[in-house]
């Protein structure tokens, strides 16, 4: 029972859970007991209900969940009950309007739709209530964050283990993943710029492709290339095709340190690589890149994908309570070590682009995060099918939320780190 003795959250749950049966007993008290019966009387007693549930649970949170607070009548009046009363809006709203359609659009069960959209909604009330609402004035401002997409990003101050232990000019030697599929027109051109990029860095490589059953002419080029730069080696996929049994198959067969995930579309500059790799041997256990903050850029980014995309990264955003806001890009870094701690990897398509740093962060692995570019590919056909992926990509987002919120930190590093973020000069 200690887990409900001591954890914010599952009282939070608790609390929110005694709040909505309260709901429903008054509601059907109002409707069956004091004649509320018509349709006008109904939708009032659901007003008053709602009103009544929510002040109830509102005393829950301050007592139980946040307790230690000041009482004030101007603080309760002015700040806490109005900014209580716009997060819990702002969730239904936010369920409603946008969650809700766009995994229906996507084909998503009505039950799964339904729980996303109460998980969304707690954990959009509890972050709002955490953060704003039962917290003083002077405690909560120096912990907020600027909204990335909207401001740039922001380098934490004060002590950081992994910068501490960071060995400056450790020599690390690089993986450069890349999964391949029916890639022909662009895979030439791709690896030649990775290999001048690196060489012209002096940074020790290799570039390891993975084969997924082509049916076009990849393999011929990649063996071409494997025989006049020894630094490619291709491999094939030896397990079912599909992205993320690619790069697990990559994963497994990679002799470098560090290892980084690159798509073979030229869509990932390799500047990008080189700035990864020095985040990596500054003592980062990953590198993660955004697009989204100052100094990232996309181009020719479909607008359709774009607005699914950022919804998508709030939904994980506020689940998981992160700062970063590009989860699902699948081009990041990881240390050896990283890979082996948060094996094994289950997924078996492009969702295994959330399941890999989700992961890493919930294990207490160290990041840094640098704004990165995009480009959208020239030639070929995009992978990536939008109404296929939509129920993976939540089933591993809620798998690996049940693991934050119940493994009671069994896969945790003891020495877990912060994450943090770095201007591009």
């Amino acid at each position: 029972m200690g887990i409900f003795r001591n954890s914010r959250v599952i009282r939070f749950l608790l609390g929110g859970g005694v709040a909505a049966l309260l709901n429903l007993v008054l509601i059907s008290v109002l409707i069956e007991y004091l004649g509320f019966d018509t349709p006008w009387l109904r939708n009032v007693a659901n007003v008053i209900a709602i009103e009544i549930s929510l002040l109830f649970s509102f005393v829950i949170y301050r007592i139980w969940v946040w307790p230690g607070g000041g009482w004030s009548l101007r603080s309760l009046l002015l700040r806490q009950l109005p900014l209580y009363h716009m997060a819990a809006g702002l969730a239904v709203l936010l369920r409603s309007l946008v969650l809700f359609p766009l995994l229906d659009y996507l084909g998503v069960s009505y039950g799964v739709n339904t729980l996303a959209g109460v998980l969304l909604s707690a954990s959009l009330n509890y972050m709002i209530s955490d953060r704003l609402v039962f917290s003083s004035r002077e405690s909560h401002r120096a912990d907020l964050y600027p909204p990335e997409g909207l401001s740039p990003a922001v380098e934490l101050t004060g002590s950081n283990h992994a910068l501490q232990k960071a060995i400056q000019g450790e020599a690390l030697t690089l993986s450069v993943l890349i999964p391949a599929y029916n890639e022909e027109s662009c895979i030439e051109s791709t690896l030649r710029a990775i290999c001048d990029c690196l060489e012209d860095h002096a940074i020790d490589y290799e570039v390891l492709v993975v084969n997924d059953n082509s049916r076009d002419n990849t393999e011929i080029i990649l063996k071409r290339l494997s025989l006049e730069n020894s630094r490619i080696r291709y491999i094939n996929n030896y397990y079912p095709n599909g992205f993320g049994f690619a790069v697990r198959c990559g994963l497994e067969n990679f002799a470098g340190d560090a290892v980084t995930i690159v798509m073979a579309d030229a869509s990932d500059p390799p500047e990008c690589i080189v700035e990864y790799y020095e985040k990596l041997k500054e003592g980062f256990d990953c590198a993660f890149g955004s697009r989204f903050v100052r100094g990232g850029k996309v181009y020719d980014y479909p607008a359709h994908k774009l607005v699914i995309n950022r919804l998508a990264n709030l939904f994980v955003q506020v689940l998981f309570g992160l700062k970063y806001n590009d989860t699902t890009n699948a081009f990041k870094a990881y240390r050896r070590e990283v890979i082996e701690g948060i094996s094994p990897l289950i997924a078996h398509h492009f969702n295994l682009t959330v399941e890999m740093p989700l992961k890493a962060v919930i294990r207490g692995y160290s990041s840094a995060v640098v704004p990165i570019r995009w480009y959208n590919r020239k030639t070929g056909i995009s992978k990536l099918k939008i109404r296929e992926m939509g129920s993976r990509y939540l089933f591993i987002v809620l798998y690996l939320f049940l693991e934050k919120l119940l493994s009671q930190g069994d896969y945790v590093k003891k020495d877990s780190f912060a994450m943090v973020y770095a201007r591009r000069s």
